[in-house]
């Protein structure tokens, strides 16, 4: 192509969604240019640092087999005791719930309605599915138990998800040049963007396109920005995923007069290791998160407890949790567990990074953790006399909703 000559598309991004709309768009003929701000070996944006997991509508499993789970193993599906079906409806009500009625009613039909030929779209182009065993389901009589409707993610989790999708953009003859970040959005005399500023290991440089999709991220790794739209303390805060998201498209966009939209002063915050790095790490990924705590409870350093870790499932409250612990003196939180529950907690506990303590006593526990020994015994001591007696008819199952909750507190626990 000549030097001069416009790309069909041009994608701002290499993460899931940015690889998504090149592929769609090379298989429509065009010829596409993908800009990813970092290293060959940074690449893929957040979600690298996810698990790779996809919540989209089906039939349970023995539909998935047909299509999505087809090379999934005989052991593998004699290993599942139950994997629930996902309706549009089911969906549509857990998308609304969680995002409290804020969500374009729209553009949410539009992702439920076509949820499932996505997926199938993406294994034509040779994306793998496996189940979530580790993740997303509970063990019971030897079977898996899955809940929260994520339930299947990509192999090799985000870091597999990213390579498999490069290697279909490169079967599809689609260009990626790295470490190459948007700068500014290039527009003509009648304001219609013709391209994009971009400043690569060369320089600066100008890339004429007849489009130009933003798919770069949030502003999450600027701590300027975190503090204008979520308030002071917000620069301290860790981030989980890659240190490029800093905001390039939206401010590229609001710089030649995009709408701000939507809920700037909403995040997905979850609870992170406090020994974690400044940004995501690409050895432990995602594993500094801390999601087991609906089987616990959570205090923060005065030894009170502060949300309902039974609310809801994991998958519906762990992106606003770690909000909540923002808010608490010196921004953290503790995660307990007691006897019956530590063996079920996920593998995230036992990673070598974790930070952690254990005792026989709640003195002891408080004086390892800094925290206030007299207001957590006085927690638990509430907490423990709220808690129904013989409340279990049946083997306890964490991967149900079961309705076995306490009573009379102020911050009660619900599941």
């Amino acid at each position: 192509m000549a030097a001069d000559e416009a790309w069909d598309v041009i994608v701002v991004g290499a993460g899931n969604a940015a690889l998504c709309a090149a592929l769609s768009a090379a298989e429509q003929g065009a010829r596409v240019l993908v800009l990813e701000k970092a290293t060959i070996d940074d690449r893929g944006g957040n979600s690298t640092f996810t698990a790779g997991g996809f919540r989209f509508c089906h039939d349970g499993v023995e539909d998935l087999r047909q299509d999505i789970l087809d090379d999934m193993t005989e052991g593998e599906y004699d290993s599942i005791g139950n994997l629930p079906p996902l309706s549009e409806e089911t969906f549509m009500e857990v998308l609304m719930r969680v995002t409290e009625h804020n969500a374009d009613e729209d553009l949410a039909n539009i992702l439920i309605g076509q949820s499932r030929d996505v997926m199938r779209w993406m294994r034509s182009h040779k994306i793998r599915f496996i189940p979530m065993f580790g993740r997303q389901s509970f063990k019971i009589e030897g079977k898996h138990h899955f809940y929260g409707g994520v339930n299947i993610e990509a192999v090799g989790g985000g870091w597999g998800l990213v390579d498999m999708l490069v290697q279909a953009c490169e079967r599809m003859g689609i260009t990626i040049r790295y470490e190459t970040g948007l700068r500014e959005l290039i527009q003509d005399q009648k304001g219609v963007v013709t391209g994009v500023r971009a400043f690569g290991p060369d320089g600066y440089e100008d890339i004429m396109g007849k489009a130009v999709i933003l798919a770069c991220g949030g502003f999450e790794s600027n701590p300027e920005m975190r503090v204008r739209y979520f308030g002071p303390g917000w620069e301290l805060c860790r981030v989980r995923g890659t240190q490029h998201n800093t905001g390039d498209g939206i401010n590229a966009a609001l710089k030649i007069g995009a709408r701000p939209h939507g809920g700037w002063s909403s995040c997905h915050a979850v609870q992170w290791d406090i020994s974690a790095p400044p940004y995501g790490d690409r050895v432990v990924l995602d594993n500094f998160q801390k999601h087991s705590y609906p089987i616990g409870i959570v205090v923060n350093m005065e030894g009170k407890r502060f949300i309902d870790e039974g609310a809801d499932y994991r998958n519906h409250t762990y992106a606003k949790y770690g909000k909540e612990v923002m808010k608490q003196p010196g921004r953290a939180a503790v995660q307990i567990f007691d006897a019956k529950t530590h063996d079920n907690v996920r593998d995230e506990y036992r990673i070598r990074e974790v930070t952690k303590a254990s005792s026989d006593t709640l003195e002891g526990l408080a004086e390892q953790l800094d925290i206030d020994v007299e207001g957590l015994k006085k927690t638990i001591a509430e907490f423990n006399a709220a808690c129904q007696p013989n409340a279990f008819e049946s083997e306890y199952n964490p991967s149900v909703l079961d309705g076995v909750c306490t009573k009379g507190l102020e911050v009660p626990k619900s599941n």
